[in-house]
């Protein structure tokens, strides 16, 4: 991820579904980037992170527009916030 601008996470799940998120967030203009800790350890050869486990992060001033529109996508995901 980029040391100029400051990223916040939005989203967990998985890959299908953060790839959907990022074509919304495309949509509306977010930037996002995705970080996958499983496949770049296994890429780095040791493990890390969860299988199946995609973090997607938006660049902090539109956190609260992204957060809406995944809450919006994938209500079960945050119910237990």
């Amino acid at each position: 991820m980029s040391s100029d601008e400051s990223y916040e996470r939005v989203y967990t799940g998985s890959d299908t579904n953060v790839q959907y998120l990022q074509e919304l967030f495309d949509k509306a203009g977010i930037s996002s980037r995705v970080r996958n800790d499983f496949d770049s350890g296994l890429r780095a050869g040791f493990g890390g992170g969860l299988p199946g486990q995609v973090q997607l992060f938006v660049v902090k001033n539109h956190y609260d527009e992204a957060l809406n529109i995944a809450k919006t996508t994938f209500p079960k995901d945050y119910k237990d916030e």
